[in-house]
């Protein structure tokens, strides 16, 4: 799920699991596209035709330190927009609000769209993937000390106004988009930072690297910002406030971004003497507008289309549970900080799942196991509605029990069965269709669509909660409660606004209802794309 996904993971939601699967996919695709040329050349191939004895990972281990450390410093702004809301969750901003602010976790799924004029467009002397990861780092870091002196004013509430959400979406918006900026400018480095028989530890990195970030930045931040969560496991005697604030927190990264980047642009160079013996991957593979038609000329096609039409449109089903869930649990009190580190027992069961599930995905028809997984995630949304109905009745004075939480681990473990095996399944048609001559200008796109078939459902599904929730207003005749102006109007009367239909639940059956919809219809005809000929998902392109 989306919202309640980004408790442990990527709101974006980037389903985004602690970190975006599918932005994991994407980078290998494109380690393949950018080195595709030189994997084939033979390790032994020198000046002098004798064959190089392989070092293993050794001699690179600084460069493998410095690609972890590059995907973590990534993973913290991701992991603190994760965070913000949760944070104004609980203080009562509207889901119109909420909606706005998950814009923020668009840039990763349309940075195809900017990362050909990162790969182009650089300064041969400074270095190329330099020339972008130093700046946008600066940025980054910059961005971070603004933060850090003006995000408690942002999200200040008081009598009359609530939090400044369209400031703080288009602030971390920014962010967002720096950090898949560097994203890029890190993959590409990558691969020839590290040799050909080293280069696979660049998704490792990637991976673990992006997770440990996202990790610090969100499920570490919301426990040490908690005042409830550092009382009761952390302090002897009980304070107001959490360890750490939103403020120190973006002040030490900030820090942290602009002196370790300063070393970076200072001490490290792109094309070291390691490399000079070796023959080093070709990473000029095409310009930036031969990229630009061949997207255009892999969409035009029929299949293609059909395919990307079906991807758009298959999450909306999901969407209620994904994106509103989770904040509906902080909203009937479910502390974020106890909610956030539910994400840690699900790390091994992340890991599990792909290599388990991939055993059955490996096939000639990977889309079966998809469609029989999308009925199931359905029914795990109506459950997850039930959940949200079912919390306040078990809410103590001294918070929720123990049986509560091991419901909640184990209703989102469910869900994490379900949500994988569709994305496994997804990913392995993706491999097996994508054009070998462009494979990796095609994985991406495919990757791209099956992201924002995530982000625009959960936008809108949290943009209609106000909308279909219907409240009234009890103890002041003749008022109502349908705008904020009415309920102050109704609370000044001596009335108060009482929930009388949510929108959530409204939602949970409609997205059902969709979602049933298009697995009756449209969901075999996804399973019919698998026995197109190759010859249909195949691209002439000028070569």
């Amino acid at each position: 799920m989306e919202q309640f996904e980004s408790i442990t993971y990527k709101n974006g939601r980037q389903r985004k699991p602690v970190v975006s699967n599918s932005d994991k996919s994407e980078r290998e695709s494109k380690v393949g596209e950018e080195d595709d040329g030189e994997a084939l050349l033979p390790i032994s191939d020198r000046a002098d035709g004798r064959t190089k004895a392989s070092h293993g990972i050794k001699g690179e281990l600084g460069n493998v330190a410095l690609l972890l450390f590059l995907y973590v410093l990534q993973g913290i702004p991701l992991g603190l927009a994760g965070s913000i809301p949760l944070i104004m969750q609980s203080k009562n901003v509207s889901y119109k609000d909420q909606a706005y602010f998950s814009f923020v976790f668009w840039p990763f799924s349309l940075k195809l769209f900017w990362a050909p004029l990162v790969d182009s467009l650089y300064l041969q002397k400074f270095g190329r993937r330099k020339s972008w990861l130093v700046p946008t780092q600066y940025l980054l870091g910059l961005f971070m000390l603004y933060l850090s002196v003006s995000v408690d004013a942002m999200l200040q509430t008081d009598g009359h106004r609530g939090p400044d959400v369209i400031t703080l979406t288009a602030v971390f918006f920014v962010l967002a988009f720096l950090a898949a900026t560097q994203d890029i400018a890190v993959d590409g480095w990558a691969l020839t930072m590290l040799s050909r028989e080293n280069v696979g530890y660049a998704s490792t990195c990637n991976s673990v690297g992006q997770t440990a970030g996202y990790f610090l930045g969100n499920v570490l931040f919301l426990a040490l910002e908690s005042a409830d969560f550092c009382n009761k496991y952390l302090r002897f005697e009980p304070q107001e406030r959490g360890i750490v604030t939103l403020s120190d927190f973006l002040f030490f990264w900030g820090i942290v971004f602009i002196v370790s980047t300063t070393l970076v642009a200072v001490f490290k160079k792109e094309n070291n003497e390691q490399h000079h013996a070796k023959k080093k991957p070709k990473e000029e593979t095409q310009s930036v507008m031969e990229t630009y038609k061949h997207l255009l000329s892999i969409i035009k096609m029929p299949t293609v289309f059909t395919f990307c039409v079906l991807l758009l449109t298959a999450k909306i089903g999901f969407s209620a549970a994904d994106a509103v869930t989770g904040l509906k649990l902080v909203e009937a009190g479910v502390p974020k900080a106890q909610l956030a580190l539910l994400a840690v027992p699900m790390v091994p069961l992340q890991i599990l799942l792909p290599l388990v599930i991939s055993k059955y995905t490996a096939g000639p028809r990977p889309l079966d196991i998809f469609y029989k997984a999308f009925p199931f995630r359905l029914l795990i949304g109506l459950e997850y509605a039930l959940l949200v109905w079912w919390t306040p009745s078990v809410r103590q004075e001294e918070g929720f029990p123990v049986y509560y939480y091991a419901v909640v681990l184990l209703s989102y473990a469910l869900h994490q069965v379900a949500l994988y095996s569709m994305y496994v399944a997804c990913m392995a048609f993706h491999a097996k269709v994508s054009d070998p001559v462009i494979g990796g200008t095609y994985m991406t796109l495919l990757n791209t669509v099956t992201n924002l078939g995530g982000n625009w459902p959960s936008t809108l599904a949290l943009w209609l909660v106000d909308p279909f929730t219907l409240k009234e207003c009890q103890g002041a005749p003749g008022l109502t409660c349908g705008s904020v102006e009415e309920a102050g109007l109704c609370v000044r009367d001596g009335g108060t606004c009482v929930t009388a239909l949510d929108g959530y639940y409204v939602e949970s059956v409609v997205c059902v209802l969709i979602g049933l919809c298009w697995w009756m219809f449209f969901g075999k005809k996804m399973k019919r794309l698998q026995e197109e000929s190759p010859s249909a998902w195949h691209c002439r392109v000028a070569k």
